[in-house]
């Protein structure tokens, strides 16, 4: 399907930025993970963002949450002392899968999620897909198959196969389209900022980059 692309950015989700701690921009907060120190002097991610007390925000890559454990900057931002558990950074990559995983799980019962091969051709070809999901351990046979049936659709796989089935209730899902409407922005955040745990090699043709607005 030959349309002209759009920008592949997420909206924002309020007028303003939030200044990440490792590498000091500022950026929207679709971008960034909030941390809270707890009554207890514990650090706690809050990637829902509900948490009390004060914050900082870092940027969702798993670089700038190490950077900011190694140079002890989360202290400096919450003005406390605060204990960072030894596998923070793998726990906040645990916190943001599961987050995908449900809001795909809550589009997919709202009929915005679809999976399987044949229901996804049919969803590229009527234009409606904001991302197509390619299972990291697929094959590449079908991901080349579907890849550019409509260049709009923005690839992404980040997620095993085992992963894709969680969110649709299967042992494992190869092939899944999250299409256009009311919760696509939920998930497509909540996608960008797994990705950044998840870097994929340079080479890796089925992958589109998503961007928060600058």
């Amino acid at each position: 399907m030959a349309r002209g692309r759009r920008d592949r950015t997420l909206e924002r989700l309020d007028g303003l930025d939030r200044k990440c701690i490792a590498t000091g921009q500022s950026v929207p907060r679709d971008g960034l993970i909030r941390f809270v120190c707890g009554p207890d002097g514990s650090l706690y991610p809050d990637p829902a963002e509900k948490l009390p007390g004060r914050g900082v925000w870092v940027s969702a890559t798993r670089e700038a949450v190490d950077k900011a454990i190694k140079k002890r900057l989360f202290a400096r931002g919450l003005k406390t002392t605060v204990t960072i558990p030894e596998d923070l950074t793998d726990t906040v990559e645990s916190l943001l899968l599961k987050r995908l995983t449900d809001s795909i799980a809550l589009a997919r019962k709202a009929g915005a999620a679809v999976c399987g091969f044949e229901r996804v051709r049919e969803a590229l070809n009527r234009g409606n897909v904001k991302l197509l999901f390619a299972a990291s351990d697929g094959a590449e046979g079908g991901k080349s198959k579907l890849r550019g049936i409509d260049d709009e659709a923005i690839g992404y796989s980040a997620l095993t196969s085992r992963e894709l089935g969680l969110a649709f209730g299967r042992e494992t899902v190869i092939h899944a389209a999250l299409l256009n409407g009311g919760v696509s922005n939920r998930v497509a955040r909540e996608a960008h900022r797994l990705r950044g745990f998840r870097p994929l090699p340079d080479a890796e043709p089925s992958e589109t980059p998503i961007q928060t607005e600058q």
